[in-house]
């Protein structure tokens, strides 16, 4: 790290310093230990400005004070059916790990469909895994390789994206303006495989939009991307979708659901479920557990973001022109696929 780097994350601990009571126990209970290493991911995600990373830190602790997410893991979406419900249509899942240690975050984004349960209880769930992946996940990870482990790789299937998943731009914009304010920087590389063309049209339109330090973490691999995967990870971590060509994300398992990390049946999403349940049994102390989602408030997304959302939104649309054209030239019906 430079000097000047060591400088800024010096200054920042300084103004953190004279934050409240209140405050500091979240931002305990959010650094796990590791205060500096989290001062250092705020700081890179404003290009090392002090003064913006101290207010975007400020700004995510009192969200987190505000929508209570200290305490969100004792919360579990029940009945078992629902949570099921929730699974089957936002397809994400912990398949392994990376060769350095990395936790390998599956995400099926072409065939989730978002359709099964309200809006709180997706953004509900998203939190939950993120909190899980930062109190669990990775203090497991660091004390199993020995060495700090605060980031992972994802692998984004877009098997099956259509039209249609304009639907659900308004829904991923929210997901993902929480991880850019209030967990900035957790994910160390991108990899998009299983690309169809929708994706690469609109890929060229938003590949200018984003920042350089965005753009570096991106990388669109070949067909399931199995190859250059396997340079970083062994084949049991791989995501089932890309264990082979054309696999996709589909629920074809060829081994029972213990190969589909996307499935509530998979190790990890039981763990998980059972972990959010304990935790729960512990608050409640023999009561009930209530049922509902928790509403979180969503922040307002970044103008940057917005644009984005934006752009993917008149790409789609064209698409859907030329769809359009080119089936009433063949006499058919548009679908919207």
């Amino acid at each position: 790290m430079s000097n000047t780097h060591q400088e800024a994350i010096k200054q920042f601990l300084s103004l953190m310093g004279n934050v409240d009571e209140k405050l500091n126990d979240t931002f305990q209970n959010m650094h796990h230990g590791y205060p500096t290493e989290t001062l250092a991911r705020f700081l890179k995600a404003r290009d090392w400005d002090v003064q913006k990373a101290y207010k975007m830190l400020i700004d995510c602790l009192q969200w987190r004070i505000q929508n209570e997410i200290d305490n969100i893991l004792s919360k579990p979406i029940i009945p078992a059916d629902l949570y099921r419900a929730v699974r089957d249509s936002q397809l994400v899942g912990l398949s392994g790990y990376s060769k350095e240690g990395l936790p390998v975050i599956a995400i099926g984004v072409g065939l989730s469909t978002y359709d099964k349960a309200s809006v709180n209880y997706y953004v509900q769930s998203h939190i939950q895994m993120n909190e899980y992946r930062d109190r669990v996940v990775l203090p497991a990870a660091t004390q199993k390789y020995g060495k700090h482990i605060s980031t992972c790789l994802k692998v984004l299937d877009m098997t099956g994206l259509k039209l249609s998943a304009l639907n659900q731009i308004k829904l991923l914009t929210t997901i993902s303006t929480i991880d850019d304010l209030n967990y900035p920087e957790k994910t160390e590389t991108y990899y998009i495989v299983n690309a169809p063309y929708i994706f690469s049209a609109c890929w060229k339109a938003v590949k200018p939009l984003l920042q350089e330090r965005t753009k570096r973490k991106i990388q669109v691999l070949q067909g399931c991307g199995r190859d250059e995967l396997l340079k970083v990870m062994d084949y049991s971590s791989l995501p089932h979708f890309c264990r082979k060509e054309g696999s996709g994300s589909s629920r074809n398992r060829s081994n029972g659901t213990i190969d589909n990390c996307f499935s509530l049946d998979h190790p990890y999403h039981q763990q998980l479920y059972n972990y959010i349940r304990h935790q729960a049994n512990l608050i409640e102390s023999g009561r009930p557990i209530k049922q509902g989602s928790v509403h979180v408030e969503f922040p307002e997304p970044d103008p940057e973001d917005t644009k984005i959302a934006k752009t993917i939104e008149s790409e789609f649309q064209r698409l859907a022109d030329q769809n359009g054209i080119c089936n009433s030239l063949n006499g058919l019906k548009v679908s919207g696929d």
